[in-house]
């Protein structure tokens, strides 16, 4: 299932929206490898990189409520902790299983309803802050 980026998804700050956009991309291009049975090492590939992309933007993401103390930090933190840990996971059972349907469904609940519920919920008001802060 390909996702695609909109308005309704804007958090209002460039760099984090920029980011986002990359990261729908990959989730597409992973979605693309798996549809097209592409081979496990494809697909993993793209699973590593999104894995690193992840930590990557989440630490911005994190940097950047830590600087300007964002009273939700806590919360956020948590999502992002527990996106990982279960990204951590469905990666293994890949590793282990392949590019089979369940594992396709699994990824698509995760790196799509998960993914884009956190950036119109959660992102969101983070980016609604930040923008107070940086005028950005």
């Amino acid at each position: 299932m390909a996702i695609e980026w909109s308005d309704d998804l804007s958090t209002g700050v460039a760099e984090i929206d920029n980011q986002h956009k990359e990261l729908f991309r990959r989730i597409n291009d992973l979605f693309d490898a798996c549809n097209q049975g592409k081979g496990k090492s494809e697909v993993a590939g793209v699973m590593e990189f999104l894995e690193s992309y992840v930590v990557e933007h989440f630490g911005m993401e994190e940097n950047y409520m830590k600087k300007y103390s964002y009273a939700g930090y806590s919360s956020h933190l948590a999502n992002h902790t527990e996106f990982i840990k279960n990204f951590s996971v469905l990666k293994k059972d890949f590793e282990a299983e392949g590019p089979n349907a369940g594992i396709v469904i699994r990824m698509n609940h995760l790196l799509v309803e998960w993914l884009i519920n956190h950036i119109r919920k959660v992102d969101k008001v983070l980016g609604a802050f930040l923008k107070t802060k940086t005028g950005a």
